[in-house]
């Protein structure tokens, strides 16, 4: 299947509390749009990789995206090297994307820079028809997405563009709390984690509203670029 857009995660629910706005617009829009998560999140400290699994479905759901598959990558130990570059290739030679979305270029969690370079060389490699791949018994084409954008996720970064995600705002959350084992529960018995503190989702509100603000709307998700954009008429700025 071929998508418009296929968004790379270090870890289930990296892009559901970053960008989640973003991909239902698109969705909502006509657009086909699928994820790439690279681990199963089994270092974290609360729930289990089965569990994330279920609720990582759950979120996909509730995005409505067009596709969803998890690498296996070892969590807090991937590196970009080749071997991991060519299964990354591999995921956007198979559902060539005119536009992938990647990890925070820097952030508190190591995986998610990592990621984001790792996803971003991959790009530009998975263009140079020399390097040979497979997928599904067959050679598969060189393909180089147009544009690869990165989301801003804990730390603040200053974005080169902000999406208005207004109208999502309510579905994007439903899409983050279906990763319930990672956010507060009064009645669990899971050890507190920096995001399961009861001020977290505050905080990925307050975030947004921030984003929002600076375009004039209530919520936005800020994202970063690898080069300059172009455009053929000022109005598409507005």
């Amino acid at each position: 299947m071929k998508l418009d857009i296929l968004a790379f995660s270090s870890h289930p629910d990296d892009i559901e509390l970053s960008c989640a706005g973003t991909l239902i617009a698109h969705v909502q829009a006509g657009k086909k749009v699928g994820i790439v998560d690279l681990t199963k999140g089994e270092l974290g400290t609360r729930g289990t990789p089965e569990i994330r699994e279920a609720e990582a479905t759950a979120a996909t759901s509730l995005m409505g995206l067009h596709a969803r598959e998890n690498l296996g990558f070892a969590d807090g130990f991937f590196r970009n090297d080749r071997e991991h570059q060519l299964e990354v290739v591999k995921m956007i030679r198979r559902y060539q994307p005119e536009i992938v979305i990647a990890n925070a270029i820097t952030d508190r969690h190591p995986d998610h820079g990592r990621g984001s370079i790792l996803v971003s060389e991959s790009c530009f490699l998975a263009g140079l028809k020399q390097i040979q791949t497979e997928g599904n018994n067959t050679t598969q084409m060189a393909w180089r997405p147009k544009a690869v954008y990165h989301y801003i996720q804990d730390r603040l970064l200053v974005p080169d563009f902000v999406v208005d995600i207004t109208p999502y705002w309510d579905l994007k959350l439903q899409a983050i709390k279906a990763f319930k084992s990672q956010f507060y529960d009064p009645n669990s018995v899971e050890p507190n984690t920096y995001i399961s503190n009861p001020d977290f989702l505050n905080f990925i509100e307050a975030r947004s509203r921030d984003m929002g603000h600076l375009i004039g709307t209530t919520f936005g998700e800020g994202f970063t670029k690898e080069r300059h954009l172009g455009i053929r008429n000022l109005f598409d700025l507005i």
